[in-house]
């Protein structure tokens, strides 16, 4: 892997009462994390982490990022720390066993995906090839099971998987993303803003088997700054409109919001994320980072 290079692989559902949700990335190469900001070997082994996100009644988040040293992978499997991820060719098992910050409390269980189909290729998102998108999974199955907090569901999800050979920032100045769970299949909108001001606006549509079908480019959308850190948001819809049903996250860089819009001629409820890199590198950022992103030397 490339100095300041990374990879991650996303997870997020949403329970089928609606009442619950998750965000679990597995990162080598923690590409949001101020200590990789700060190592001149931008070493992307030694800054590993995985990021938990429950949403609901009882919200937690946990991102504690390590060494090598606490990294073992293969061919299906990757574990950091005592949490782990595995593929068996039909479920990816997810066990985890983190501490959330900066209150610590215990985040422990285990989540089953079960893709109903995985797509046939990645997407590259700037100019020069050096970063890639894979959305490999955009309908799951989900079964979520945690002992901390005493929490148990079934919902929809989706997967998928980045990676780069170089640092974020670099090539991006901002991105927003959202999938959608259709009657058929999914949607995802993924619009990137690059650093020499040219920009690339993907919109996709799988069906449940996978394969990618035609849909028509959705006009753009405004949205409502956050509440707190009043972090940008937009979109794109069919109609040009949408709104905010609940904002997930509101952190100084990054929102993850759940949004109510139209697309491809259904009414939806699409996971939307936006993402400011000239944000995420002030460096009043990076100086509170660490307390919601501690490091540990295994």
């Amino acid at each position: 892997m490339a100095r300041g290079g990374y990879v991650w692989w996303y997870v997020d559902a949403l329970s089928d009462d609606g009442r619950n949700g998750l965000t679990i990335i597995a990162f080598i190469g923690s590409v949001f994390s101020p200590y990789y900001v700060w190592d001149a070997r931008q070493d992307p082994f030694a800054h590993c982490a995985i990021n938990v996100v429950l949403y609901g009644a009882d919200k937690r988040f946990a991102m504690t990022e390590r060494n090598a040293r606490s990294l073992a992978r293969d061919a299906a499997s990757i574990a950091i720390g005592p949490s782990s991820l595995r593929w068996d060719g039909s479920v990816l098992t997810i066990h985890l066993d983190e501490r959330s910050a900066p209150i610590p409390r215990a985040l422990r269980g285990t989540v089953r995906v079960r893709p109903q189909a995985i797509t046939a290729q990645p997407f590259t998102l700037d100019s020069q090839g050096l970063h890639r998108w894979w959305p490999m999974a955009p309908s799951c199955e989900v079964e979520a099971a945690f002992t901390a907090p005493d929490l148990a569901w079934r919902g929809s999800g989706y997967l998928d998987t980045n990676d780069g050979d170089g640092r974020l920032e670099d090539a991006f100045t901002d991105w927003t993303w959202c999938r959608a769970s259709m009657k058929r299949g999914s949607a995802i909108l993924y619009d990137v803003r690059r650093k020499d001001g040219s920009s690339q606006n993907l919109t996709l549509r799988f069906d449940g088997d996978g394969r990618r079908r035609e849909m028509p480019a959705p006009l753009a959308a405004a949205l409502p700054r956050t509440n707190f850190w009043k972090m940008p948001r937009s979109t794109r819809s069919d109609d040009g409109q949408a709104r905010v049903v609940e904002t997930f996250e509101d952190t100084p860089f990054y929102a993850r919001s759940l949004l109510a819009s139209t697309l491809d001629g259904e009414q939806v409820r699409p996971v939307h994320e936006s993402l400011s890199l000239g944000r995420f590198r002030h460096p009043a950022v990076q100086f509170m980072l660490p307390f919601r992103m501690p490091r540990r030397i295994a």
